[in-house]
């Protein structure tokens, strides 16, 4: 049987491409706090954590860049005595957290995809693919026991 027609059986899971060294951060932490950790431990994001180690979310880079970007403020239409927003303005209010932020907890996002450690690895590449990210936080029993990034899966690929 050729390699790439091997069994589901065979399928590499989440537990043999994770880190198990997950560096992480609690929500009070400062956001400059937080972009000293991301520097001195050379990543991109981190999951957010509480003492007991409970996954509450996840801080990127990306969050930190939303807090210098300049903030549009929602385009509307005024028709009689109302205001017809033409874009989000849940995405704005967010956005607007966002830049006001002073703590980790304030910029993290918190529905986070998240994989199991007997989950196939297939299923994480999928959720990156799917949803555009670069690291899922492996759990169990909402508890963060390691991390996936794209490196990871690019690995496994022998890429």
């Amino acid at each position: 049987m050729a390699e790439h027609e091997r069994e589901p059986d065979d399928e590499p899971l989440v537990r043999d491409i994770m880190q198990t060294e997950v560096v992480t951060i609690c929500p009070e932490a400062t956001v400059k706090e937080f972009a000293e950790l991301l520097r001195r431990h050379k990543v991109s994001g981190v999951p957010v954590v509480d003492a007991a180690g409970t996954l509450l979310g996840i801080a990127t880079d990306g969050d930190l860049m939303a807090l210098d970007a300049e903030l549009h403020f929602p385009h509307y239409i005024q028709f009689l005595d109302s205001l017809i927003y033409i874009q989000s303005q849940k995405k704005f209010e967010e956005r607007l957290r966002k830049a006001a932020a002073a703590t980790v907890s304030d910029v993290m996002t918190r529905d986070v995809y998240t994989v199991e450690p007997d989950d196939r690895a297939r299923k994480v590449a999928t959720l990156m693919t799917d949803h555009g990210i670069g690291r899922v936080p492996v759990v169990v029993d909402g508890k963060v026991v390691g991390i996936v990034t794209r490196h990871d899966v690019l690995r496994l690929l022998d890429l």
